[in-house]
């Protein structure tokens, strides 16, 4: 493009900014986030060492965490964004536990929680807190502490600023803290490189976040039938189950390279399939439902596995999911998949739950699943509840937010992500020398801006900080603990 014209799109971009910027800014402050995930691998070498030959560890999720990919990801995102100066502070549910070591007496000798994440930006950086409770090597002494301020994270240069409906930043790459190494119990220096941090958080006008709509009656109001109602005709209800942690993590692994799709309902809370609708009755602790979804796994090496028409029977204590079964190998409606238990089953306030029941693998369900697993094995917990009243309210399904754009989405390989440096997006534009944008500007400036339209079109409405690969290689190049590089999770 010729000087003078590129002088003159870039007079015009200043100009529409100061007449816009004070309206834009004013409209972009004040605002809550609901809703929204993090996905993170902590650090790739030490996934390997716990569960590789030296350790022969294992990790453990708890609060609702998921598996994604060779990460976890930590769900319903809280807390504020101002997009006049761009802060924002999200906070997540979920945590993951490692155990290592196990010592002749049960004990484990390598013991950390990390949980509750928490990430705060002001600026060109921001910092990743966590709950941490961690087991000390040499003296085993336990250290619990709270929202520790675990890593910093480079944003880039990013710009901050706007009033878009999603903040999502990709792959910011993370660096243990002084803080961070001492809870980390001493496997870690200070400066040492983690996996970098995605994140996706729902932002909403803060009056309408600040007035949610009531999701059960008042109790006072309620009338006797709806206080005390243990039995009859349901009125609402949901399983929630996510099969199999490892099996998941095969389908989306290395070797099936596959993923699914959930329909007729059927909801994705991170580490677990919500099946909704629940309609049947319940009587004196038996239950007999039935519920609506379906979810489909399929991927490389003949996987096709179709689970949908979820029952769940309680009779005497003992329960058992029911799901129709689809696949090349087997096909068959109402199978047993999993028992699980479900003594002295009960309403209170119009709502009988099972939550987490330990569950086990049927002879059925073993065949269902092509003999990939013997009966009897440990499956992923079952929980469900069943609404009696109108007013009963079911658990909260963890929030993971809406669905980033592919473009903008956390990196669809985390192990791939783990490799990721320097990030490429700054607040420079394309390249061409026009001024960057902020995130908040309206169509009208963009026509009067020119070339800068496509400058602006992909950041209008959410923040992205994209990261490209470096040249580390492996876990030896970043310093793990030990030297075993072992087995990904098993079991």
């Amino acid at each position: 493009m010729p000087a003078r014209l590129r002088a003159l799109v870039t007079v015009l971009c200043a100009a529409v900014l100061g007449a816009l910027l004070p309206a834009a800014t004013a409209h972009a402050a004040s605002r809550t986030v609901q809703g929204g995930r993090l996905d993170w691998g902590i650090k790739a070498s030490f996934q390997s060492y716990v569960t590789g030959p030296i350790a022969k560890g294992s990790y453990s999720l708890t609060g609702g965490a998921a598996t994604i990919g060779g990460g976890f990801r930590f769900h319903s995102a809280s807390g504020s964004y101002d997009g006049a100066t761009g802060a924002f502070r999200a906070g997540f549910s979920g945590g993951v536990r490692f155990l290592g070591h196990r010592t002749d007496s049960g004990a484990y000798q390598l013991d950390l929680t990390l949980s509750r994440p928490t990430v705060s930006v002001s600026g060109s950086s921001g910092t990743l807190y966590l709950d941490v409770v961690s087991k000390a090597k040499d003296t085993g002494a336990v250290t619990t502490s709270r929202q520790v301020p675990f890593a910093t994270l480079s944003l880039g240069g990013i710009d901050m600023r706007g009033d878009g409906d999603e903040v999502v930043l990709n792959n910011l790459p993370a660096t243990l803290t002084a803080q961070g190494a001492t809870s980390f119990a001493g496997y870690y220096t200070a400066g040492t490189a983690l996996d970098p941090v995605s994140l996706s958080a729902d932002v909403r006008p803060a009056a309408v976040a600040a007035s949610p709509k009531p999701t059960t009656t008042p109790e006072a109001s309620k009338s006797p039938a709806q206080k005390k109602s243990s039995g009859g005709e349901l009125k609402n209800g949901a399983v929630d189950w996510g099969v199999r942690r490892t099996f998941r993590e095969y389908v989306t692994g290395d070797i099936a390279r596959g993923g699914w799709k959930l329909s007729a309902g059927a909801q994705d809370g991170g580490a677990l399939f919500r099946f909704p609708k629940g309609e049947g009755t319940f009587e004196k602790g038996d239950l007999h439902a039935s519920f609506a979804g379906t979810v489909a796994f399929t991927g490389e090496n003949g996987l096709d596995l179709r689970l949908g028409g979820v029952r769940a029977v309680v009779e005497d204590g003992r329960g058992t999911l029911y799901a129709d079964v689809t696949s090349p190998d087997f096909t068959g409606k109402k199978v047993p998949l999993v028992t699980f238990a479900a003594k002295g089953l009960k309403a209170k306030d119009g709502l009988a739950k099972v939550t987490e029941a330990p569950a086990k693998l049927t002879s059925r369900g073993a065949a269902a699943f092509g003999g990939m697993y013997q009966a009897g094995t440990e499956m992923d917990p079952v929980s469900l509840a069943v609404a009696l009243t109108a007013s009963a309210a079911l658990p909260a399904l963890p929030d993971l937010g809406s669905t980033p754009t592919a473009s903008a989405s956390p990196s669809a390989s985390p192990s791939a992500a783990r490799e990721s440096a320097e990030p490429v997006a700054s607040s420079t534009g394309d390249g061409g020398g026009f001024p960057a944008l902020p995130v908040g500007l309206g169509a009208g400036a963009l026509l009067l801006a020119g070339a800068a339209y496509a400058v602006v079109r992909a950041r209008r409405t959410r923040l992205a900080v994209e990261t490209a690969p470096d040249k580390a290689t492996g876990p030896a190049a970043e310093g793990g603990p030990g030297t075993g590089a072992g087995p990904g999770p098993r079991g």
